[in-house]
């Protein structure tokens, strides 16, 4: 599936002052698939390295920061000749192995002349846990689930993705029947990659809910290993209560809607722990339309939204037909949908 974050890695490849590269996002949003198509198809060589509990890889990098005996160490162990500006180097799951990502900083100063990626899902969130982060010494990029425009090519729909890149709308709304059927597909969908693909395949919208509900779950076993103890079940109370909370008429989310009498206070840690694994966005109120919008945010006045549409959709239990056939798609619900 083509994705609009491999034109930015190409201008990463060719950047003169090029450093390290972070990826980050959310799990199963395809950081893996989209960093491996990238190295098969602009190098001559990939180095592909999980970082999940490889206790071999921990031994390379526990002894010392030397960069050129850390090549040597992955070439052997790899079987691949890694070599300046021709071989991509990639660190998967980079959240597990604090030690690799502290590494970048050498590999910056170093060894620039070396192609190197990370990805990881968890990644801010680990980075409130003691570890060294090498600020100034990499480069960021974020990822996220599949836009509209993505879903159209993956579903065979490259020719409406022309359409709407012309800006022409007596074209676009000639077009419009169309569109909005396959906009109506994409809210059912959504745009995780894993839901995207059997959706394209097979068109079996069950199948597609399966896959959704199974994300769910991932994330939420996600709670349970990686948040403090504490936290677990405020995290899970904040997160089932956002289809709820958004379908009401509620001007900003409501903490009283959680538990009786309860405070900011006591789920800020909670909510912060959900943006920084990129499950939620929190958009704040802006008290005047005027530029620039962060000058007028009232950070203690917000809604809360789910990463993706299909997996909220999954959340509430929507049913195919009224998402994707009636008109009275989210008639009772105060959901405003805004995609690019």
């Amino acid at each position: 599936m083509k994705r609009n974050i491999l034109s930015k890695l190409i201008e990463w490849k060719n950047k003169k002052n090029r450093k390290p590269l972070i990826v980050n996002g959310a799990r199963q949003v395809g950081k893996t698939f989209i960093l491996k198509e990238f190295g098969s198809c602009y190098y001559e060589k990939m180095a592909y390295v999980n970082c999940d509990k490889n206790k071999m890889l921990e031994k390379i990098f526990a002894q010392d920061y030397n960069i050129s005996r850390i090549l040597l160490s992955l070439s052997a162990i790899l079987h691949i000749n890694i070599e300046p500006e021709n071989t991509l180097i990639i660190f998967d799951e980079i959240q597990e192995s604090p030690t690799i990502l502290n590494s970048l900083k050498y590999f910056c100063e170093d060894a620039p002349q070396y192609h190197v990626v990370v990805a990881g899902s968890l990644l801010g969130i680990s980075l409130h846990r003691d570890t060294s982060f090498p600020v100034g010494k990499v480069d960021m990029m974020k990822m996220y689930p599949m836009t509209f425009d993505e879903f159209l090519m993956a579903i065979g729909e490259q020719p409406l993705v022309d359409v709407l890149a012309t800006r022409d709308f007596s074209i676009i709304d000639s077009l419009s029947i169309r569109l909005i059927d396959c906009l109506r597909q994409y809210y059912y969908v959504g745009g995780m990659p894993a839901a995207v693909a059997e959706f394209a395949e097979t068109r079996n919208l069950e199948e597609v809910r399966n896959i959704q509900k199974q994300i769910l779950f991932d994330y939420r076993r996600d709670f349970s290993k990686h948040a403090p103890v504490q936290e677990v079940p405020r995290i899970n109370m904040v997160w089932d209560s956002i289809p709820a909370q958004l379908a009401k008429e509620n001007k900003k989310f409501i903490f009283g809607a959680l538990k009786k009498g309860a405070r900011a206070s006591e789920f800020e840690i909670a909510i912060q722990w959900l943006l920084d694994a990129g499950l939620i966005y929190q958009i704040n109120r802006i008290s005047t339309p005027s530029i620039p919008l962060k000058f007028y945010e009232e950070m203690s006045v917000f809604k809360l939204f789910v990463l993706d549409i299909g997996l909220m959709g999954a959340m509430s239990d929507a049913p195919a037909e009224s998402v994707i056939v009636a008109d009275t798609l989210f008639k009772h619900s105060k959901v405003r949908i805004f995609y690019k």
